[in-house]
């Protein structure tokens, strides 16, 4: 997945001039702290080379994870054009070009940064971004998010982890009480990130929600331990990127969960594949989160005809079409 060249263009001013070797540092330990879900009152990004390594490295997946996630909620409410969204945590704004991407008619954006260096870099990139009016706010998520009106999609990306777990099940709350109507949490796809979505959406099925992705279902994970949902995206490298990281494929995967619910229900498909495809000998086997809440696997093999055809096209997180 490519970076809308807007976006990729502002990223690359914000870059000029940045020498390469303590970008590569920042990269390294940003990296790291992610890696180890590092919470000890620090943020992740504390200053200015710091937010300059994200958007070198961590911005394009984060992008790429919650425009599939989007792309999800599109396809099961054909009928939802968002005109307003809160992004809460945005970072350097994301999320924002995800949403803009996926739904053009997207009119005013509120977004919550409590990073002041992470939401000037973020003033400046959505300066371009193609929504007509973006406040940004400084405001704690922990604390309530009072004087908020309520949005057509609410946006909470690579957050709950940053949070103290006591604070996750009243923020979800809150930020189900400000979807007017479509809420999205993308979490990184850990175990650990899996277990808090796990926890994200029972709480909101409790509150009324209907789930749109990526569970074809609101019943009981089918998954268990050691194995985990989640998903990945295929993320294109710039050159800096590249350099930033010391790596040398054009392209790394990024892995996330999400969930996303509606105060009105969507198109359920048959099926979710929730890992790779795996082909060979005539065969293509999917592993499948069932329409009934069972995890099955379904081998469709040539002599299938029609349906050998459409799964050689199917892919780790897509919908089957309803029967």
């Amino acid at each position: 997945m490519e970076l809308p060249d807007a976006l990729r263009e502002a990223v690359d001013r914000a870059l000029e001039g940045v020498p390469l070797p303590p970008l590569a540092r920042a990269a390294a330990a940003l990296s790291r702290r992610y890696r180890a879900e590092v919470r000890d009152g620090t943020p992740h990004v504390a200053d200015d080379l710091s937010a300059r390594a994200y958007l070198a490295t961590r911005l394009p997946a984060t992008y790429a994870a919650v425009r599939a996630s989007l792309a999800a909620v599109a396809e099961a409410r054909p009928d939802f054009a968002p005109r307003t969204v809160l992004d809460v945590g945005a970072g350097p704004g994301s999320a924002l070009w995800a949403a803009a991407a996926c739904w053009p008619g997207l009119e005013e954006a509120v977004l919550i940064e409590g990073s002041a260096v992470m939401r000037g870099f973020g003033e400046r990139l959505s300066a371009a971004a193609p929504v007509a009016r973006v406040a940004w706010r400084p405001d704690d998520a922990v604390a309530g998010l009072p004087d908020l009106a309520p949005r057509d999609l609410v946006l909470l990306a690579y957050v709950l982890g940053e949070l103290p777990p006591e604070a996750r099940g009243r923020l979800v709350d809150r930020l189900w009480s400000l979807a007017a109507d479509t809420l999205l949490i993308v979490e990184p796809g850990t175990p650990a990130g899996w277990t808090r979505v796990l926890a994200a959406r029972d709480r909101l099925i409790a509150a009324g929600a209907h789930v749109l992705a990526p569970c074809p279902h609101a019943a009981r994970c089918p998954v268990s331990p050691p194995d985990w949902c989640h998903f990945a995206r295929r993320v294109a490298r710039s050159r800096v990127h590249l350099r930033a990281k010391g790596a040398a494929a054009p392209w790394e995967d990024e892995k996330y969960i999400y969930v996303a619910v509606s105060r009105r229900p969507g198109i359920v498909p048959e099926a979710r594949i929730v890992a790779p495809r795996r082909s060979g000998g005539g065969h293509v086997r999917l592993k499948l989160c069932r329409r009934d809440g069972a995890a099955a696997e379904r081998l469709v093999r040539r002599r299938d005809g029609d349906a050998f055809r459409t799964a050689r096209r199917l892919d780790w997180g897509d919908a089957l079409s309803v029967r």
